[in-house]
């Protein structure tokens, strides 16, 4: 059983930075690739970016390509994302996931969710 904490979300101009936090309990958080996904409103969530076990390899949506960056930090048992130039098309909930398998843009791949963390970027 793994529980899953964001933090770190709030109000930010367009341009600006933010950086989300998860929090993770148990101690297998090393075993299990972790996700970011988003949901903006009237739409489906989707995938954000996605870190393997070690953390040696990453994943991220077009969209945030070049602006996100997923990292983690298995002795804290946590979990972030760096957000930058932000849009407000990036104004949404944001959820971390936490994955038994592999690091995947695939929800239904993900075991354990956050309550999500709300991101919202004004123009």
């Amino acid at each position: 059983q793994v529980q899953l904490v964001e933090s770190g979300g709030g109000l930010v101009q367009a341009g600006g930075s933010l950086r989300l936090s998860c929090a993770a309990s148990g101690r297998t958080f090393s075993r299990y690739a972790m996700g970011w996904f988003r949901r903006a409103p009237g739409k489906e969530r989707d995938f954000v970016a996605a870190i393997n076990q070690s953390g040696s390899s990453t994943y991220y949506a077009d969209s945030v390509k070049g602006r996100f960056t997923i990292s983690r930090d298995n002795a804290k048992t946590a979990v972030y994302l760096q957000m930058g130039s932000l849009k407000p098309e990036d104004t949404a909930v944001y959820y971390c996931a936490a994955s038994s398998a592999i690091a995947t843009m695939t929800i239904g791949k993900y075991d354990y969710w956050g309550q999500g963390t709300q991101v919202t970027v004004s123009s």
